[in-house]
C-alpha cells in the first residue's frame, strides 16, 4: 500500500457498523464497552452503550455478573433502558418480560401462568469480561473468540493505574491517527512559547523506524537533541485500537512526576463519534497514583471533572464553541491557544470532519506510524473476511509489551538502548 488511500480504503476503513468490512474485524477483538464504574453495584441502574454502530444496555445482575444486551425487549421492542435491575434480570416496565445477562427470556408475566412461550424467547447478548476498570465486549463469532487482552496495566494492582473515558465526535479512526503521530506535539501540545526547552521541541521533525509485530507494531520517534544525545520515544500499537507510550522520563526535573506507562484505546460508538479510553498505569512499584495526581493529570489534559457535562462522558468544550480558543493567548503564550492537551487533540482531529477524506491528503515521512496502522487495519479486514487468526488474538499476544522513553547516545541503536526497557514489569 502506497502512503496515499483511495476513497474506497477510506471507507471500508472507517464505516463500523454491523456486517461491514471493518466492523467485522473490530468484533473478533475484545473492546470497552463501558466503565467499570457506570455500573459498579450489583442491581444498580442500567446503562446505555452504543458500540460500533449497535445499540446496547449493560447491567450488573444481583450476583454481580454483568450483561450486555440489545437495548430493545423480545417482546414489542420497547427499551430495555427503563428496565427493572431486578432478582438476576432486567425487567422491562412495558409488559414486566424479564432477561437474565445471557439475552435469555426468564419471565413472561403478561402471558398466561402456564404458558411456555418465554423459553423459546432471547435476545442478542455479548461476552463480557472485566479488567483495568473496564468492561470488555466481545461481538465476534463466538467460535473465533481470543483470549482476553493480556495488556501490562490490566494486571497493575488497582492502587497503581488510573482510568477515565471521554466522548468525541469523529471517527474512531481520526482519533487513532491523532494519538499515533509523535511530530505533532512538537507543535499542537507546545503550551509555553516563551520557555522551548523541552525535549519534543528541540527537534520538529523526528526520525521514525517502524517495527511491524505479530500484535501490532512498535514504532521509534527519534529526536536530536545535542551533538551527542537523542531523545528516543519507543510507542507500541497494539491491534486494533490500543496506543502504548512512555513516561518513564516523566520525573526528570520533577520529583513529584510519576515514571508511567500510559496511553488510549479508541472505541468507535458509530461511523461518527468515539468514546476514548484513557489510562495511565505507575512504572514504579513504589509509587501508586493518588487521587490527588490523578485529578491533576486529567485537569492538565483537559478533562477533570469540571470539564465535562454534568452526568455524561462529553466536554463542555466542543466544535460548536470552536474549544474555547482564544486567539490573544494563541499570539503570546500557546502554539494553539486551546486550553488542556486533549481538548487540543480533539479540535484538530473534530475540525476535519465526522469522516475525512483520506484521498485528498500528502503524507510525510513523520506519518510512517500512520500509514502503517491503516495497512494493518486493512489486512485485518481481509483476515477477518477469511475468517482467517487476526494479528494480536493469539494468547499471550499482548503480556510482556511496553513503551519507553529515554536518553540515548546520538547513533545508538534503539532497540539495544531500549532492550530492557520496554519488557512488561507487572
Amino acid at each position: 500500500m502506497t502512503t496515499r488511500i483511495t476513497r474506497e480504503q477510506n471507507e471500508t476503513l472507517t464505516r463500523v457498523g454491523p456486517g461491514t468490512p471493518m466492523g467485522n474485524a473490530l468484533r473478533r477483538y475484545w473492546i470497552p464497552a463501558c466503565l467499570r464504574e457506570e455500573i459498579a453495584e450489583p442491581d444498580c441502574p442500567p446503562v446505555r452503550v452504543r458500540l460500533l454502530g449497535e445499540d446496547l444496555v449493560a447491567f450488573r445482575d444481583s450476583a454481580g455478573q454483568v450483561g450486555l444486551v440489545s437495548a430493545y425487549c423480545a417482546h414489542r421492542l420497547a427499551p430495555l433502558f427503563y428496565g427493572r435491575n431486578e432478582e438476576c434480570g432486567l425487567r422491562c416496565v412495558y409488559h414486566g418480560w424479564k432477561f437474565d445477562v445471557t439475552g435469555q427470556c426468564v419471565d413472561t408475566p403478561s402471558e398466561p401462568p402456564f404458558s411456555r412461550f418465554g423459553r423459546r424467547i432471547s435476545i442478542t447478548a455479548y461476552p463480557t469480561w472485566e479488567g483495568g476498570g473496564i468492561v470488555w465486549a466481545y461481538l465476534g463469532p463466538e467460535a473465533l473468540m481470543p483470549d482476553p487482552p493480556d495488556y501490562e496495566w490490566l494486571r497493575a494492582p488497582s492502587t497503581h493505574f488510573r482510568v477515565s473515558k471521554t466522548g468525541e465526535p469523529c471517527n474512531y479512526l481520526q482519533a487513532v491517527e491523532g494519538g499515533i503521530d509523535t511530530a505533532h506535539s512538537s507543535f499542537a501540545h507546545n503550551n509555553d512559547l516563551s520557555n522551548n526547552r523541552l525535549l519534543r521541541n528541540r527537534d520538529t521533525h523526528p526520525k521514525l523506524e517502524v517495527e511491524v509485530t505479530g500484535y501490532g507494531f512498535r514504532y521509534a520517534s527519534i529526536r536530536n537533541i545535542s551533538d551527542d544525545a537523542n531523545y528516543l520515544r519507543v510507542y507500541q500499537f497494539l491491534m486494533p485500537n490500543l496506543q502504548m507510550r512512555g513516561g518513564l522520563l516523566d520525573r526528570e526535573g520533577n520529583p513529584s512526576a510519576l515514571p508511567s506507562i500510559n496511553g488510549h484505546v479508541w472505541v468507535p460508538i458509530d461511523d461518527e463519534n468515539t468514546f476514548v479510553y484513557n489510562w495511565k498505569c505507575s512504572a514504579d512499584e513504589q509509587a501508586p497514583i493518588s487521587d490527588e495526581q490523578w485529578a491533576r493529570i486529567e485537569h492538565q489534559m483537559g478533562r477533570g471533572d469540571e470539564h465535562f457535562i454534568p452526568g455524561t462522558y462529553w466536554l463542555k468544550l466542543s466544535p460548536e464553541n470552536d474549544y474555547g480558543i482564544d486567539r490573544e493567548r494563541q499570539r503570546t503564550q500557546t502554539f494553539t491557544g486551546i486550553l488542556g492537551v486533549n481538548t487540543q487533540d480533539f479540535a484538530l482531529q473534530t475540525g476535519m470532519g465526522r469522516i475525512v477524506d483520506r484521498s485528498r491528503e500528502h503524507p510525510g515521512s513523520t506519518d510512517a506510524a500512520i500509514v502503517t496502522a491503516r495497512r494493518l487495519l486493512l489486512e485485518a479486514v481481509a483476515e477477518a473476511a477469511a475468517e482467517a487468526p487476526l494479528r494480536g488474538t493469539e494468547p499471550d499476544a499482548y503480556r510482556m509489551v511496553r513503551a519507553a522513553d529515554g536518553i540515548v547516545e546520538a547513533g545508538q541503536s534503539w532497540r539495544e538502548a531500549m532492550k530492557d526497557a520496554l519488557v512488561a514489569q507487572w
